[in-house]
């Protein structure tokens, strides 16, 4: 990246000494910093006035006192906004060298050569690189970052945004909405059927920092999407934010796959809303792999508005380290009748990790003939470490099928045994045993993908198994 001086967000004049970014708020959470964000983006009063508004709603809310420990989370310790370059591009040639390189070794330049139709690059606080096929955009398909999304489509983006997760649905959700810098801005017309992924990558290079995505996702009518997600930060040895927001609007027929792949570091505290809205005979896929983060909080939910609308959920997560915390689950609510939800969790704890499912699964009383289905399989590969499922149902109408089943294993002895007598070794035999459990949320996933995940879990599981 290249260095020169800079105005700082402390001060007017400029820094005696050289940055690596372009611009970076003072620490800290305030009115002035909110303000200084959007001025930064240079945004319409409207965003500024809804930025404001999350911020006071924020500053009036308590942490909640629920799940994971939150309160070494030092906000006052945070920089809520970074920009590493000034502007976005379109051609990686033009990035910034060592950003371009990190992407590199990460394999997000070489995966959009080979799988992708479109890929956006986050690092920091700011998309850096943003592209979509041209094929795809002359269809009528946007893939973009939502703050281009609000200047070039401002009444697409304003008749959608925050209509699914408003600011005020949760603490967090106000911070993001208070203080939100980049992200996906995903518009797909009426029929028009993606069939190759689009993706987006968020990298938190810095130490101390917050970074707060918006990911906006509207298929129109009979229209097909999937979209991966994946992030990554280098270990620090202070916290980092993570506190994205997800909004998906699948109209009546439409079909969203929306991949996640969490590799954060055990610094990053991943504290993220994701919610969709399923329309008549729309279909909303969730696969969400947690196999980072120091402690993460994350329950994919969808809104079945339409009949015949259906959701399905398959999430992975691994709590491989001492004080390693992954609450997850999914949420599912039938408005409509002859709706259906399954929800397939998956989790391994070891090494002190903890692991927690929390399913809610809510049928109101006009929504007739719903089908309902939650399965939850946690594995714990030693005594230390723990795993909990809570789950909620809530059934207001009696022609209902809603089913759950809760499972909590350990690798047998005899499991073992059996394998090593046809000639593996120990390590073999469970690392054949842990592929077994997490063998279908792994088919979930696109093949090229599918091999990552082997990969970061075998990373993850290092020291767990042998």
């Amino acid at each position: 990246m290249t260095k020169e001086n800079v105005n700082c967000a402390q001060c007017t004049e400029k820094c005696c000494a050289p940055k690596d970014y372009f611009y970076k708020s003072e620490k800290g959470l305030n009115e002035s910093v909110v303000r200084s964000i959007s001025m930064q983006k240079q945004e319409d009063p409207w965003m500024l006035n809804l930025r404001l508004k999350a911020f006071e709603f924020f500053k009036t809310k308590e942490m909640q006192k629920w799940g994971p420990d939150l309160s070494k989370l030092n906000l006052d310790d945070i920089c809520f906004y970074l920009k590493s370059v000034e502007k976005q591009e379109n051609s990686w040639e033009n990035v910034q060298p060592n950003i371009k390189n990190t992407f590199d070794e990460l394999g997000v330049t070489q995966s959009e050569k080979e799988s992708l139709g479109g890929l956006g690059a986050q690092y920091e606080s700011e998309v850096v690189y943003h592209n979509l096929k041209k094929e795809w955009e002359e269809l009528g398909v946007i893939f973009t970052d939502p703050d281009t999304a609000l200047k070039k489509h401002p009444e697409i983006f304003k008749k959608y945004f925050g209509t699914v997760v408003p600011f005020d649905d949760n603490k967090f959700a106000a911070l993001n909405t208070a203080v939100w810098s980049g992200g996906s801005f995903i518009y797909v017309p009426k029929g028009v059927k993606i069939d190759v992924p689009l993706q987006a990558y968020y990298r938190i290079n810095s130490e101390s920092l917050g970074q707060f995505e918006r990911t906006l996702i509207i298929a129109q009518e009979g229209s097909c999407v999937s979209y991966i997600e994946g992030c990554t930060a280098p270990n620090h040895s202070t916290a980092s934010l993570h506190g994205a927001v997800v909004e998906i609007i699948a109209m009546q027929g439409a079909r969203v796959k929306y991949y996640t792949i969490q590799n954060w570091s055990k610094n990053v505290y991943n504290l993220v809303t994701k919610r969709a809205v399923a329309y008549s005979n729309a279909i909303v896929e969730w696969i969400d792999c947690n196999v980072g983060s120091g402690v993460t909080m994350k329950y994919p939910a969808v809104i079945l508005k339409g009949e015949g609308a259906k959701a399905e959920v398959f999430s992975l997560s691994t709590a491989c380290s001492k004080n390693q915390v992954q609450d997850s689950g999914a949420k599912a609510i039938h408005l409509a009748s002859n709706t259906s939800s399954k929800i397939i969790a998956k989790s391994i704890s070891s090494n002190g990790g903890r692991s927690s499912f929390r399913g809610v699964i809510k049928v109101e009383k006009d929504a007739k003939n719903c089908k309902s289905f939650v399965q939850c399989d946690a594995l714990l590969m030693d005594e230390h470490s723990r795993s909990d499922t809570y789950p909620y149902i809530d059934v207001a109408q009696k022609d209902a099928d809603v089913g759950h089943e809760a499972r909590v294993s350990k690798i047998a002895d005899e499991q073992v045994f059996y394998l090593m007598s046809r000639g593996l070794k120990q390590t073999e035999a469970e690392r054949l045993i842990v592929n077994g459990f997490v063998e279908p949320f792994i088919k979930e996933l696109p093949m090229e993908y599918a091999i990552e995940i082997n990969r970061l879990m075998e990373m993850e599981m290092k020291g767990s198994i042998g």
